[in-house]
């Protein structure tokens, strides 16, 4: 796990699985974990982590409700879980599903955890809207499209924005169960004005990006998604993972044409 620096309220955590990130972010007396690191000793630390920043812990935000990014309640039994109202009804949807998505994952990669994965309290966000956070407040925009639900996070005092599993420079676009091209593209175009002006983008996989490469993987990600099915894969994004996704965006995408 790599801890970073961003400002001085902001550190990003990476996890040694698929470079999956977690941004913390410290306000007055306040202090907010959004989304997570995967493996247990990553989320062991993480309290550490907070403590020698000197930061008091006060919830936990994630971005939509895949299993990968909703793991920090383990590092953090019983604290209120803040996600917007999209990824709040996916959850209801869907009771047990990101519990069982990660016990699948742990056996496939042997990984062993002292206890399971329970959400216990979720507290349903207006998106568009704000979160206060000690004398400040966190924009909150909506981001479908990847999946059916999700929101991105704008820390304006900081200039960085967490945007959830989009702007990847790892990983291509993912159109994944309930998402949608459409819905994908209206995302970017309502993150193109807060990437502009950006001092950091923290993706959901991979390194943080300045708002120059950031704007630069956004008009990748545009140009790949308005060409399926017949898109080519970004250069620097094809790898054997992007292109079994790749082929995922475009059967979904030709379904979608079917008539019904």
């Amino acid at each position: 796990m790599r801890v970073v620096g961003l400002h001085r309220d902001v550190l990003m955590i990476t996890s040694r699985i698929w470079q999956t990130t977690c941004t913390v972010v410290a306000s007055g007396d306040e202090c907010f974990v959004i989304d997570s690191p995967i493996l247990p000793d990553e989320l062991e630390v993480l309290p550490t982590v907070l403590e020698h920043a000197g930061w008091k812990f006060s919830g936990l935000l994630a971005t939509h409700a895949d299993w990968d990014h909703l793991l920090a309640r383990l590092a953090f039994p019983g604290a209120a879980l803040g996600v917007a109202e999209t990824t709040a009804a996916r959850l209801a949807a869907e009771p047990g599903a990101a519990a069982r998505d990660l016990r699948a994952f742990d056996d496939e990669h042997y990984v062993d955890r002292e206890t399971p994965l329970s959400l216990g309290q979720v507290q349903a966000l207006p998106v568009p809207g704000h979160c206060a956070i000690g004398d400040a407040e966190l924009e909150l925009h909506p981001a479908d499209g990847h999946t059916a639900d999700g929101m991105a996070v704008w820390i304006d005092w900081a200039r960085t924005l967490v945007c959830g599993d989009y702007l990847s420079p790892v990983e291509i676009p993912w159109i994944s169960d309930g998402g949608s091209r459409d819905g994908y593209l209206a995302t970017l175009r309502r993150l193109e004005a807060l990437v502009e002006s950006a001092s950091h983008v923290v993706p959901g996989h991979g390194q943080v990006l300045d708002g120059v490469r950031a704007s630069a993987i956004l008009r990748e990600d545009v140009n790949y998604l308005a060409a399926l099915p017949d898109a080519e894969l970004p250069l620097a994004r094809r790898g054997p993972a992007q292109r079994a996704i790749h082929a995922s965006n475009v059967e979904r995408v030709r379904s979608s044409r079917r008539p019904a």
